[in-house]
């Protein structure tokens, strides 16, 4: 859906894209159950899943911070969009990092890390319903959103780092030794 979504935002099509974006949460939700409860998980779609979510998340909060509101506005802050992109940056770069120096490949989501997605996928919801409506509640609940957003991004990106040191064996000691 990630095609239609954008070209819908960026033809001003916000109903659309608000009603698209729903659908696809709701069916990466469904997919999410079903396999769980057909027990039909695979390392590939372990690992494909929050790389798909990802993308989309990402494309989202370039795409949203290109636009511009009526009032002329972006409608995603530059600053927000930056550090979304460092913080994941940070890890992708730690991760590959980690892979080629001692070949380990497990980096489960923290809590904040998940807490950190879903305060996205709302303040990009909230994003898009602001461009359909101005009531009150929606315009507070955006901004609450993107500031939550920036905090759990920091947040989480040192939650990360810590749980990187505590996990990587400390590297030997110089001048050990010998026997």
């Amino acid at each position: 859906m990630m095609p239609f979504l954008v070209a819908a935002i960026l033809q001003g099509e916000f109903l659309l894209s608000f009603v698209l974006f729903l659908a696809a949460g709701v069916s990466d939700a469904l997919d999410g159950l079903l396999a769980r409860a057909l027990k039909q998980r695979s390392m590939l779609g372990e690992y494909l899943d929050p790389v798909a979510d990802k993308l989309l998340l990402s494309t989202l909060f370039l795409v949203l911070t290109h636009m511009k509101s009526s009032s002329g506005e972006r409608l995603i802050p530059v600053t927000v969009t930056v550090m979304v992109f460092g913080r994941d940056m940070g890890i992708l770069i730690v991760a590959a990092i980690l892979y080629a120096a001692v070949g380990r490949r497990e980096f489960h989501p923290s809590v904040l890390g998940k807490a950190n997605t879903l305060v996205q996928i709302a303040a990009v919801a909230l994003v898009l319903l602001r461009q359909l409506t101005a009531q009150e509640w929606v315009v507070m609940f955006r901004q609450v959103t993107l500031d939550l957003t920036m905090l759990l991004t920091v947040a989480s990106g040192f939650h990360y780092a810590w749980l990187v040191s505590r996990r990587t064996p400390p590297p030997a000691a110089h001048g050990a030794a010998v026997r």
